[in-house]
């Protein structure tokens, strides 16, 4: 049997490219970045359209003003609604528009670098960091829910959680470790989360909920 040495072979446990480890996180990841950003943009790009609309006219309600707790115009019209100055839907269109193309990407077969991973998971924790922001305002600043924002939140917290996941696989060594420990139970972390947001959107407005039986 020739040795590494004399053949210039890179031992198996010394190799660099090792396939990814197994496990349901890779194969659903392109579908999810695809859906969830799909259903984040179309939110985001209906939201500046609701919102152009009652620039246009002030007297105009949008579409999700359904009652006094789900009433996106009571939520437009608030300072936390642009935060950055210009309205917060604009940020949503770009981040969800890079979120679709990367899984469009990826189902078509396109490999991207470590670098693309971890700028991908940064991007989305910010965007985590600034919807849980927009989630406390609303309940406890502004009193009322937008129910496009509302899919906003919900796309967001697994885009992130998965495509953390998917960068761990990507590090190699102890990360990808912790990833192949995570795997297994990678729908918990997600399935927490939100019940913890829904148990405070219940608990918030459960006078006008409980009004409704």
């Amino acid at each position: 049997m020739p040795s590494t040495e004399r053949t210039g072979e890179i031992p198996a446990v010394a190799r660099t490219d090792a396939p990814a480890v197994p496990g349901p996180v890779p194969r659903f990841l392109p579908w999810l970045l695809v859906v969830g950003g799909a259903l984040g943009l179309v939110s985001a790009f209906t939201l500046t359209v609701e919102r152009i609309e009652l620039l246009m006219d002030p007297g105009y309600t949008p579409s999700c003003s359904i009652n006094p707790v789900l009433s996106c115009g009571s939520v437009m019209t608030t300072p936390q609604a642009a935060f950055f100055g210009f309205p917060n839907p604009l940020l949503g269109i770009g981040a969800f528009a890079v979120v679709v193309t990367t899984g469009a990407a990826l189902l078509a077969g396109a490999r991207f670098p470590r670098w693309w991973w971890v700028g991908l998971t940064a991007g989305s924790a910010l965007g985590v960091v600034f919807v849980h922001y927009l989630i406390v305002q609303s309940l406890y600043r502004i009193g009322a829910l937008c129910p496009y924002c509302m899919v906003v939140w919900a796309v967001t917290i697994p885009i992130l959680w998965y495509t953390l996941l998917a960068t761990l696989d990507t590090l190699g060594g102890a990360a990808r470790g912790l990833y192949a420990r995570v795997a297994g139970y990678h729908a918990v972390p997600v399935v927490l989360w939100f019940l913890v947001v829904v148990g405070l959107i219940l608990q918030r407005f459960w006078t006008y909920w409980s009004s409704l039986l």
